[in-house]
């Protein structure tokens, strides 16, 4: 049997157009900043690395939380992570970033433009024929309005894809602070401004991505409903997605 969308899900047709766009090289998704005759320009999709999930349950959210660092500081409870409520195969998975282009000037200076646009946790080969909200356990379907998105805040910029059951010890060299400021975290860099982290005991990891001021998350549902994409794009107000 196929898959049938929720309309109270599913992505308006822009944000459907611009989920599939991003990862396709060549395409435009956009002009540069203050230069509406310049196309930004996706240059490529590159695979950054893979991650352990285990447990089947997936993380998406901010490795941590600028109101919380006092409470990271004292040891005290602080909110659980934003978990999807949807399950994911257990095993390992791709993760991609969409890297796009759109030179411009601002105060006379040239920029490049490059940057990356969206990140994507690549579940299965299995084509995307419908693109739905990635609500987290506990929000209500119910509750939202037209053209609502979800996802989650990020003052630093940076999101992360991670196991939930291993949450507490791969967010933790996030979570060290003293005196209100972070300790030097021992993390793998990777391209796209992206980090890792593992946690052997439980072979399972984080990785961290660059998103602005948050990311929407976005589930990929393939013909039989299955979970075969996760994509998270800016949280700007004005994204197309």
């Amino acid at each position: 049997m196929e898959w049938v969308a929720d309309a109270r899900l599913a992505a308006w047709p822009e944000a459907a157009w611009y989920l599939e766009a991003v990862f396709t090289p060549g395409s435009q998704v956009g002009t540069a900043y203050d230069a509406p005759t310049t196309p930004v320009v996706v240059t490529r999709v590159e695979e950054v690395t893979s991650l352990r999930v285990p447990s089947g349950r997936l993380v998406v959210d901010a490795p941590w939380d600028d109101d919380d660092v006092s409470r990271y500081e004292r040891g005290q409870p602080t909110r659980p992570p934003r978990e999807l409520a949807v399950r994911i195969p257990a095993g390992v998975h791709r993760v991609e970033v969409a890297w796009t282009a759109g030179p411009y000037e601002f105060m006379g200076e040239q920029f490049d433009g490059v940057e990356v646009a969206a990140t994507r946790l690549r579940i299965s080969d299995e084509p995307v024929v419908g693109w739905e909200m990635g609500l987290g356990v506990g929000e209500d379907v119910a509750r939202l309005e037209p053209g609502d998105a979800t996802g989650f805040g990020a003052d630093a910029n940076v999101g992360c894809f991670a196991d939930a059951a291993a949450w507490t010890a791969l967010s933790a060299p996030f979570r060290t602070f003293v005196g209100g400021s972070p300790v030097p975290r021992d993390t793998e860099c990777l391209p796209g401004w992206c980090e890792k982290v593992r946690d052997e005991s439980q072979q399972a990891d984080l990785v961290t991505f660059a998103v602005e001021l948050g990311g929407i998350v976005w589930l990929g549902r393939s013909r039989t409903g299955d979970a075969a994409s996760i994509v998270v794009t800016s949280g700007l107000a004005d994204a197309k997605a």
